[in-house]
């Protein structure tokens, strides 16, 4: 019980640490920028000075929305779980949108789970919001039935993720070269979120190659009426 409880305060300081990192650089980056043009006002591109600001504003904010979702995860579920029809979430979720690349679905009616909708609609918006950093041309969802569990997919034909790297990204604060040059705000929490709600649900979430090439992120949650979610409370 001792080492487990080790464990624990280990997996809370180094998700601290981790933490407490990405909002030190990204505030010294914005600090460097404005010091710079205090001392050289008429060296600086205020339209330049002001994009990158935002953007490290907009960084710092992704960053303390992610941390509070994990804390509200940490906290427990908001809600009691309840049937959700996967076909009707995805096409409610996906007609909210607002995307530069159209999503396409093949959606099969009745697939049913018990869960907590805004924690499997936002396991979505983290896989979409993925998906359109990375695809060239092409995003489609997909829900079915395989056995007794419900499948959820999110396919893209952009680069994919290597072998080597598909459970790397899953990680916390994990960002790949390619997602740092296709988008500076991304926090690096999103594929975890994602994968810590999967597994709250009894559920799982992984990455394969797509048919595209691009890659194709599976979501697997049981069915209704074959093992309910416990919705325990997750660590960091």
């Amino acid at each position: 019980m001792v080492r487990e409880l080790q464990r624990e305060l280990q997996k809370k300081q180094r998700f601290a640490s981790d933490a407490s990192h990405e909002l030190r650089t990204t505030i010294a980056g914005l600090r460097t920028e404005l010091e710079e043009a205090r001392l050289h006002p008429g060296e600086t591109d205020l339209c330049d000075l002001l994009a990158n600001a935002l953007r490290n504003v907009e960084r710092l904010n992704a960053i303390i929305t992610d941390m509070r979702i994990l804390a509200e995860m940490e906290a427990g579920p908001p809600s009691e779980p309840q049937q959700v029809d996967l076909a009707e979430l995805v096409h409610d979720e996906i007609g909210r949108r607002t995307d530069c690349i159209a999503v396409r679905h093949r959606l099969e009616t009745g697939v049913t789970v018990v869960a907590i909708p805004i924690r499997i609609s936002r396991v979505l918006t983290n896989l979409l919001d993925n998906a359109q950093r990375h695809a060239h041309q092409m995003i489609e969802v997909r829900v079915s039935r395989d056995g007794d569990s419900a499948e959820l997919t999110v396919t893209d034909d952009g680069e994919g993720v290597a072998e080597s790297e598909r459970e790397h990204i899953f990680q916390r604060f994990t960002r790949l070269q390619a997602a740092r040059r296709l988008d500076h705000t991304g926090t690096g929490l999103g594929l975890a979120i994602a994968r810590d709600i999967a597994q709250a649900h009894i559920g799982s979430l992984h990455v394969r190659e797509a048919e595209t090439g691009g890659a194709c992120f599976v979501l697997r949650l049981p069915l209704a009426g074959s093992v309910a979610p416990v919705g325990t409370p997750l660590d960091p």
